[in-house]
């Protein structure tokens, strides 16, 4: 049975991708061993893309369709260190400092994370994910202290491979139990 409403946010993971170029220009795609991402606040992403109509004949001859993915943001109490120096390429040095340097490479990630529900969790990862530097904010302590956030902008595209962008499923589907071990695709088992 399908869910009838969603709510809540948790079990947040990050996988690394590595695409790999082949000698015919094919690109591959594979995953890092999932971390957790703890904190989560909110994740809001949007559908990119387009339905315009073609007119011809004085009438819609033709719809045309284009799904470039989704756009959004990711809402944590605090990014990790790891996703840091993992994903943002910033460097941690022998005095437990993290730098961070003009030229750091910033690295797709497999995006995972789920739901509740009324009747099951729904367990969704995104393929081929790049989320933004975020930004630094803080505030005095008063009587009422309120804490703050951090948020990364993010893109999910298609994978290069197969145009594969997300992928779900329900509490009880098999795979389910173990999803969170290693980045599935689609009719693969977990």
């Amino acid at each position: 049975m399908a869910n009838k409403i969603m709510f809540g946010l948790k079990n947040v993971h990050y996988a690394v991708v590595t695409e790999t170029v082949g000698e015919d220009g094919s690109i591959t795609s594979s995953y890092g061993t999932p971390k957790a991402w703890k904190g989560a606040v909110n994740i809001s992403l949007n559908q990119n893309g387009s339905n315009d109509p073609f007119y011809a004949d004085d009438g819609v001859w033709a719809q045309l369709f284009s799904n470039t993915g989704y756009q959004g943001s990711f809402e944590c109490a605090v990014i990790p260190e790891d996703v840091y120096t993992e994903v943002f390429g910033m460097k941690k040095d022998a005095n437990g400092g993290v730098a961070e340097y003009g030229d750091a490479k910033t690295k797709y990630i497999a995006l995972m994370f789920e739901f509740s529900g009324d009747v099951e969790n729904r367990r969704f990862v995104f393929y081929r994910v790049s989320i933004n530097r975020p930004g630094i904010e803080s505030g005095t302590k008063t009587d009422s202290p309120e804490a703050k956030t951090q948020s990364v902008d993010m893109t999910a595209s298609a994978r290069p491979d197969d145009q594969l962008i997300k992928y779900w499923l329900d509490q009880g589907a098999s795979g389910y139990e173990d999803f969170y071990k290693s980045v599935v695709l689609p009719g693969e088992a977990a």
